[in-house]
């Protein structure tokens, strides 16, 4: 088996399919701002702040690259991994690219009470919200090997769907 790679937007479900998936199919998996962040001793906000965004995107592709030389793992991705293309090369070069989305009403739910999210700050409303998946969208399905919309699944319902289709393409 090769990677899985969970791509999305923020509070898509990346995190919590990840770990269903990885319980399931026995893989470890890899939280990548979560990774980022303990390797740089700082939160993703500090990092984007003391270090700015661009350094905090070489850390992913660099993050994406290592994935590569080690055994099948589920990795979920940070919402702006596929906005590089170089990024998306690395990932099909491994595994399949898993799209999750969601509504933008769904995905304000669920991020709401989270202050970790730089490209929230002030922005926490379905219309910014709406904005923000659009300028996205077009990047996210160009990379997207299968796409699943969680906004009425629960988490093991996502990770069936998953795995339904990972196994009718093999």
């Amino acid at each position: 088996m090769n990677n899985i790679f969970l791509i999305g937007f923020m509070g898509a479900g990346k995190s919590s399919v990840a770990e269903g998936l990885g319980t399931l199919l026995k893989l470890p998996v890899v939280e990548m701002d979560q990774y980022i962040s303990e390797n740089e001793h700082m939160t993703i906000p500090e990092i984007f702040e003391k270090k700015g965004e661009a350094y905090f995107r070489q850390c992913e592709t660099e993050l994406l690259r290592s994935c590569c030389t080690e055994e099948a793992r589920i990795i979920s991705c940070g919402g702006g991994v596929a906005m590089r293309q170089e990024n998306v090369e690395v990932m099909h070069s491994c595994g399949t690219v898993i799209l999750l989305t969601a509504t933008p009403e769904v995905i304000l739910e669920r991020v709401k009470g989270n202050n970790d999210r730089p490209l929230l700050q002030n922005k926490k409303n379905v219309k910014d919200i709406a904005e923000l998946m659009e300028l996205r969208r077009p990047k996210y399905e160009a990379a997207a090997d299968i796409t699943i919309d969680t906004s009425k699944l629960d988490v093991k319902q996502v990770c069936q769907s998953i795995l339904k289709e990972i196994w009718n393409e093999a």
